[in-house]
């Protein structure tokens, strides 16, 4: 077994114990994502905040099975299957996640965090009324999208040729990608797409922009897979000088220019609050799919300097953080 996959394995063993022990007494939730549980520890302390607020201790009352796909998008049915067969109280799924699980069980509650319209997905008939098994939150990442671009241009206003490295497989590809053509249109932006679903690609990326230098890199996608490779991303766009923009903190904390999208932490709140809901009884029909409405917008001052720029005060009086 490879280390990393020891590592992003310790999650799902370390409950095996408490399950084990306790599968008749306490529920069981099976937590099903498609990343890897390394980029997941300030977002797990929002979902176990919020099934702690419904009543709800991991260990103590509640135990929970972790299933990492470790980006392998092909794992995610045969996981989402095992989950099934040990019948689990409830499912949590994360983006891609969810359609495994929507495909595997119709009985089982399933609860969903998404960056796309989750109705067009087919994972609920609609927001206020779901209907069947699943229900959950919508990031409504593909709608930021637009957003982003804006403040890309106002941060770098003489940047006009725009490098989107961009995620084939993600939930959310196609209307991101639609998103980002109109607001390029909107903002005279030339936008060029760049695809990359391994290290290896993303390595390819980078060594062609020795020939073709753009003004800025975007990333398009909000699914898991960037965020896993943020130190990679990072250090690459570090060593070729090209701003990086994003819309997930992890990526400007180690090193991305800028980041504007939702407060996962908080998203991941209202799923353990929502998951402690369906545990005490509610079925999912009943609950509305919660739209989140936190938003953060996060400046990289240090990498600002060290890549000569200036970053308006303005948006540096809208920032949320600033990191120096």
């Amino acid at each position: 077994m490879r280390r990393r996959e020891f590592i992003a394995g310790l999650g799902g063993a370390a409950a095996w114990p408490v399950v084990a022990r306790a599968q008749h007494q306490m529920a069981v939730v099976g937590f099903l994502n498609p990343g890897s549980a390394e980029t997941f520890a300030d977002r797990l302390r929002g979902f176990r905040q919020g099934l702690k607020e419904t009543g709800y201790v991991e260990a103590e009352n509640v135990a929970i099975l972790y299933r990492w796909a470790e980006n392998q998008a092909d794992r995610l049915p045969e996981l989402a299957d095992e989950l099934v067969r040990r019948k689990v109280s409830a499912i949590v799924a994360f983006v891609s996640a969810a359609l495994a699980a929507r495909a595997t069980t119709t009985t089982i509650p399933v609860v969903f965090l998404t960056a796309e319209d989750p109705v067009r997905l087919g994972l609920v008939e609609s927001l206020a009324r779901p209907g069947g098994n699943l229900t959950g939150v919508n990031m409504l990442s593909g709608e930021l999208t637009a957003k982003r671009l804006e403040l890309l241009h106002e941060l770098l206003p003489r940047a006009s040729n725009i490098s989107v490295l961009h995620y084939p497989a993600a939930a959310n590809a196609e209307s991101t990608l639609k998103e980002l053509e109109a607001a390029a249109r909107n903002l005279a932006l030339k936008t060029r797409v760049v695809n990359a679903s391994t290290n290896r690609e993303i390595d390819a990326v980078f060594a062609g922009f020795i020939a073709e230098r753009p003004d800025a890199l975007f990333v398009g996608s909000s699914d898991p897979f960037f965020s896993t490779r943020r130190v990679q991303l990072a250090t690459l766009s570090a060593r070729h000088a090209i701003p990086m923009i994003s819309g997930t903190r992890e990526i400007a904390e180690v090193g991305g220019l800028m980041s504007y999208g939702p407060n996962f932490v908080d998203a991941w709140h209202q799923i353990g609050i929502y998951t402690g809901r369906v545990l005490k009884g509610t079925k999912p029909a009943e609950l509305p799919v919660w739209q989140t409405s936190k938003f953060e917008l996060i400046i990289n001052a240090q990498i600002a300097r060290m890549l000569g720029l200036e970053i308006p005060p303005q948006l540096l009086a809208r920032a949320d953080e600033v990191i120096e």
